[in-house]
């Protein structure tokens, strides 16, 4: 029986992490990957390839829709699967240069593919041999669920990671789910011109985000040919005359819709089925996600868990990957570390994309049954105008006793990058007046922050440009 310091299950961001951690502080550790290949679902069938995809989009209607007067520009064909081929092969140098040749380097970490089994408390089997370790971390992700619709199993279906290699540009998409996979490949798609429908079972699509930004996100997306539909309940799917066809209700109304292929974007699920996790004795909750205290410790004492598979308020590269070095912390140097998610931004990487930190104004309702929030048009930003861009929305709130910043949502071109900004902010707990005593580059989309700070106080429309 081969023993470790450490045994890491998983592949991914987090995995990856808290196995450099380990090997700079010098343990034993192996490394045990399955399923996806090195670096799990981002740089693999995730983040990266999707991001690809989602420029190559933007380059696409940009040449068809750029609004400038006086310059005509046409596309003179679309290869899809060329598209596609450059992706994975972008998608193949991120893994070989950030995960294959970085695994190369680690002088400690062990790294074995193959499912790995709890076996005993301290044990796990893989390959049909059998592992020890003092501790234990779990990072074995999630995968895309498979909502219960009657028949789609046998119909056949896409998740993400086969909507990302699709060699054929489908003529019609359906895709299930409203979150910010369904949102990003439903506009990808469109624009290269598939037909795309969403159907999102809740009232609102994305419900988490600010919703006048998220309402005016659809419209775009509408805009752009995309027909959104909410308060579906899909019930069934079949097949017929080489196409699918799903059945749903909405407004007490039984509907059907033909599609070439469906889009499962429907949330995720954490892989725990297969751990046997039940012979150490880890709890998980009702979705079989790992539960962990803040610093990522399970109820049995030498088991932590991170990134995907827990119970953990957000589920990011980011986040992953920095419980990873944590806990690695936390195990080897006997820490207390944790994250404060609160002030962790994320994106959905549309265009305009849409980034959030800090908490929405239905959530400061719900605390403290108070809220001051302004939000100002992106006609009101030089730069937007500047470049033909105003449909884009920033909110801003704040403590009403303090001024203190406590969420920043914004609907703009690279919204993702603007966010660091508030990022900043509302980590050091600044006020408006510490933003408005700030002197941003003219003109730029990131006075934004400024302008809605300034908001606060002064009527924009009668302010000159430079602020």
């Amino acid at each position: 029986m081969k023993k470790y310091d450490l045994i890491i299950i998983g592949g991914g961001a987090a995995a990856f992490a808290a196995a450099i951690k380990a090997n700079e502080l010098g343990a034993t550790t192996a490394i045990i990957n399955y399923d996806l290949p090195a670096g799990g679902t981002c740089v693999n069938v995730g983040c990266v390839p999707s991001k690809v995809l989602l420029h190559a989009a933007e380059v696409l209607h940009e040449t068809q829709a750029h609004g400038i007067p006086g310059i005509e520009t046409a596309v003179t064909g679309i290869d899809f699967k060329k598209v596609i081929e450059a992706e994975l092969s972008i998608v193949k140098s991120f893994r070989a240069e950030k995960y294959e040749k970085v695994l190369s380097k680690l002088s400690h970490v062990t790294y074995i593919e193959g499912k790995a089994q709890f076996s005993a408390k301290n044990e796990i089997t893989v390959n049909g041999e059998t592992l020890s370790a003092e501790n234990f971390i779990i990072a074995t992700g999630s995968k895309a669920t498979v909502p219960p619709i009657e028949g789609i199993r046998e119909v056949g279906y896409l998740t993400h990671i086969e909507a990302l290699k699709l060699k054929e540009l489908p003529k019609e998409m359906v895709c299930v789910g409203g979150g910010p996979v369904a949102l990003e490949l439903a506009q990808v798609y469109a624009r290269f011109g598939t037909k795309v429908t969403i159907l999102q079972r809740n009232e609102r699509i994305f419900p988490h985000g600010e919703k006048e930004l998220i309402d005016r996100l659809l419209s775009v997306l509408e805009s752009e040919g995309v027909t959104i539909k909410t308060n579906v309940s899909v019930k069934s799917a079949r097949a017929e005359n080489g196409n699918k066809v799903l059945t749903y209700t909405i407004e007490e109304k039984t509907e059907e819709i033909v599609t070439d292929v469906i889009l499962l974007a429907a949330g995720k699920t954490p892989n725990t089925a297969d751990l046997h996790l039940e012979i150490p004795g880890v709890a998980t909750n009702e979705k079989g996600a790992v539960i962990v205290t803040d610093v990522f410790q399970t109820n049995v004492p030498h088991i932590r868990a991170v990134g995907d598979v827990t119970n953990l308020p957000l589920r990011l590269e980011t986040t992953a990957g920095h419980e990873g070095t944590l806990v690695a912390e936390n195990i080897l140097q006997e820490k207390g570390n944790t994250i404060s998610y609160r002030t962790v931004p994320y994106a959905i990487f549309t265009d305009p994309g849409y980034a959030s930190v800090g908490i929405t104004e239905d959530e400061q309702m719900k605390e403290t049954k108070t809220c001051a929030c302004r939000t100002v048009p992106f006609t009101q930003i030089p730069k937007a105008g500047i470049i033909g861009r105003t449909e884009g929305l920033i909110k801003m709130g704040i403590d009403p006793k303090t001024q203190v910043i406590v969420g920043v949502h914004i609907l703009a071109p690279n919204a993702a990058d603007l966010i660091a900004e508030a990022m900043v902010l509302i980590k050091n707990k600044n006020t408006i007046d510490d933003v408005l005593n700030m002197e941003p580059v003219f003109p730029t989309l990131s006075e934004a922050i400024k302008y809605v700070a300034l908001s606060f106080t002064k009527d924009l429309s009668q302010l000159s440009c430079c602020i």
